[in-house]
């Protein structure tokens, strides 16, 4: 084989590598453009789904058995607020850390009468996140 036919091969090759480079680039940013709007599409399912917890409280009559219930269950979770505001505490007492403070106590400002009725909102931050449920006495 002769220079011309080496040199011929070897321009072949040097071809063949840049084309094959030039296509695993193009497809490595399509794949990339692909996982990042996957990704965008599954954290807005995610954020979605973790509101799915507290629907059933927005807008919703429960009674006052089922608030001071959902104080004992979503009391506890971090950067998270439920608020109850009865006919005889109008301005309301926020409850975190899981304690129901005095809503079982008839005496007390907080209490909550079990069978009164409270209407549920969901409160949201400004990323459509749930931060707390309020409760108001009907």
């Amino acid at each position: 084989m002769g220079t011309a036919a080496k040199a011929l091969v070897g321009a072949a090759g040097l071809f063949l590598a840049i084309a094959l480079i030039t296509l695993s680039v193009t497809l490595f940013g399509t794949a990339q453009e692909g996982a990042k709007q996957a990704q965008t599409e599954f954290s807005g399912i995610q954020t979605e789904l973790s509101g799915q917890a507290y629907a059933g409280y927005d807008n919703t009559i429960l009674t006052g058995s089922q608030v001071v219930n959902t104080i004992r269950k979503f009391g506890n979770k971090e950067n998270f607020t439920i608020k109850v505001s009865t006919n005889k505490n109008r301005s309301g007492t926020t409850y975190t850390k899981g304690s129901i403070g005095g809503t079982t106590d008839v005496t007390s400002n907080e209490y909550v009468n079990p069978s009164g009725q409270f209407k549920g909102l969901v409160m949201r931050d400004e990323n459509n996140v749930v931060t707390g449920i309020e409760f108001t006495q009907s």
